[in-house]
């Protein structure tokens, strides 16, 4: 019992340190994002990889016939939808992916929403990001393939690219999220991925208070002498 309990102590006090651990990283997440318009940049095919979250504008025009809705996204009212990813082809080459905003789902996911965009020229604003990604990966991915818009979870850029038949492709980041002022997009509530740096805090000090109280049953349990046992003798009991 006294092993599993420093087991279980041990596990608690491990499952805190990851929590503090991922309270530091969403801070820099919540940071970089709030740092992120502090400075534009220009994105062209030559632009290097940007930090995330970099506020950017592009000149180019949008290919609505290669759009990608990702699946099973939510809003902040944790309703189910789709995030429009569409392909924006940049002036003077390569290609950069923008999504566009997210949209409700249908009667069913039978039934597309309509995402057509006209493609004029026109000039962009957004912030730099990444796809969004599985917690966890189960089995082999299925190779996306049309009609288009095509419905996918969790697509690579990758995965995009070869659905599109381009290698032409930005460095500067896999994906640019819409400013909200800019028309042609649907719903745009762009924040970090996941609980703010606090409940992460939060959650670590549970972890901590569930150790500290196991350690103190343990000790209690084990330390204090077991009610109605006799006092240790001073001396061997003689014979009669």
């Amino acid at each position: 019992m006294s092993l599993m309990a420093l087991v279980a102590i041990a596990g608690l006090i491990s499952l805190g340190r990851w929590q503090l651990h991922r309270a530091t990283e969403k801070r820099a997440l919540y940071l970089a994002f709030a740092a992120g318009t502090d400075s534009l940049r220009v994105l062209d095919a030559g632009t290097p990889p940007l930090p995330r979250y970099q506020h950017v504008r592009a000149t180019g025009h949008y290919d609505s016939t290669h759009q990608v809705l990702i699946d099973n996204m939510s809003n902040a009212e944790d309703q189910a939808g789709y995030y429009v990813i569409t392909p924006f082809d940049l002036s003077g080459g390569g290609w950069v992916l923008v999504n566009r905003g997210w949209v409700p789902l249908g009667p069913s996911r039978a039934h597309t929403p309509k995402v057509e965009v006209p493609s004029n020229v026109r000039e962009i604003h957004g912030r730099t990001d990444q796809l969004p990604r599985a917690g966890m990966q189960l089995g082999d991915r299925m190779a996306l393939a049309p009609p288009y818009p095509v419905v996918a979870n969790f697509p690579t850029r990758e995965e995009i690219a070869t659905l599109m038949h381009e290698t032409d492709w930005t460095r500067a980041a896999p994906v640019v999220l819409l400013d909200a002022a800019e028309p042609d997009g649907y719903l745009r509530e762009w924040r970090p991925p996941g609980f703010p740096p606090i409940r992460h805090i939060a959650y670590a000090v549970q972890w901590f208070g569930l150790a500290a109280a196991l350690a103190v049953i343990w000790v209690v349990t084990n330390l204090r002498r077991a009610p109605g046992a006799p006092a240790a003798a001073s001396s061997a009991e003689r014979p009669s």
